[in-house]
């Protein structure tokens, strides 16, 4: 079995983008019995890539449904006084998923977990941050409050649609970003004139950090949102006639807002239009839309499981985030910094 590395050296080797190096695995606590990880149904291939870089196995639990849908979960193995990372992103079915990470949570507590962290690569509802019309809930505050509840000791979140419902927790928080993995997919591509665009001002910032990264200049396209999943392009701000077009998003839903990008894009004069997006929830329209749209390519990564239809869409592309997880799980148990995983 390799020996451990510290963080530092698994940043510096998965920026060489050696594919031999990165199928190895940099990390091993298969001798550590106050570690494991569990994981519920809603995106067990993620958590066992993040085993098989750690070197340990999937804790073992028996996860069953009543005739009526009620969640029935139970551990079998013991718990007592361990180190417990349990991933469950809440993507659709979102309700189901947010229950059964609930249930699971007080099942560690009840079996004297020494500690809790949920890993939650999607964060749902996080797009309901904050009061933007009369009479709603602010919903990303109450699942926080749930979590906390249910008895999470520790959070970690990768690329929350707002920084700020980090704030809504009354516990440590890790906000990790899919970025290195995407940035070091498009710099192998090599793409000449390359622009790097925010599909909407709330994406500036990401999208900032991306074209800094590439070193590329940066483009914002000026959205007016009509309703829910309803979006109206206005304009472009940048140039972007004769050049490659990078849009950088952080969730990829009915694709409404992705293709109209792109149709302007093309229509301000831009050559080819790629796309990279954190997370692929693809509903409704969805796949329809980007395999029939004029985007050259769409990365996500695999905080959600990728739909069989969109695994047939030859212009979806997806990068694993399991090996970026794993760094910043192994540097959480070992309680050493996880700010240079942010390169």
């Amino acid at each position: 079995m390799q020996e451990a590395t510290g963080s530092s050296t698994a940043q510096a080797t998965r920026a060489k983008g050696s594919a031999a190096t990165s199928s190895r695995r940099r990390f091993s606590l298969s001798g550590d019995k106050h570690f494991k990880i569990f994981a519920g149904s809603a995106n067990r291939d993620l958590a066992e890539k993040v085993c098989e870089h750690l070197g340990v196995t999937l804790g073992e639990t028996k996860l069953q449904r009543f005739a009526d849908g009620e969640i029935y979960f139970q551990l079998l193995e013991n718990v007592r006084g361990a180190d417990v990372f349990l991933v469950q992103p809440t993507c659709y079915p979102v309700d189901q998923n947010l229950v059964e990470l609930l249930i699971m949570i007080d099942a560690l507590k009840r079996a004297s977990a020494g500690r809790i962290t949920v890993v939650v690569p999607y964060y749902g509802y996080a797009r309901q941050d904050r009061k933007d019309r009369p009479r709603v809930a602010i919903s990303s505050k109450l699942v926080a409050d749930l979590i906390t509840t249910a008895g999470a000791n520790r959070a970690l979140f990768m690329d929350l649609h707002a920084a700020q419902i980090q704030g809504f927790f009354n516990i440590p928080v890790d906000h990790m970003f899919a970025s290195p993995v995407l940035v070091s997919y498009f710099r192998e591509l090599n793409m000449p004139n390359l622009t790097v665009v925010s599909p909407d001002a709330g994406g500036v910032e990401r999208a900032r950090h991306f074209a800094q990264k590439v070193d590329a200049p940066m483009a914002i396209v000026d959205k007016r949102r009509t309703d829910i999943n309803v979006t109206e392009v206005m304009h472009v701000i940048g140039d972007v006639k004769d050049r490659t077009c990078l849009i950088v998003d952080d969730i990829v839903d009915t694709a409404g807002t992705l293709v109209k990008t792109v149709d302007a894009l093309l229509q301000e004069g831009a050559t080819k239009v790629y796309a990279c997006a954190s997370h692929a929830v693809l509903s409704g329209p969805a796949i329809e839309r980007i395999a029939n749209s004029r985007l050259e390519e769409l990365v996500v990564t695999d905080s959600i499981p990728l739909r069989p239809e969109a695994q047939r869409v030859a212009k979806i592309k997806v990068r694993s985030v399991s090996g970026l997880l794993a760094a910043t799980i192994e540097s959480i148990h070992m309680e050493t910094s996880v700010s240079s995983l942010f390169n």
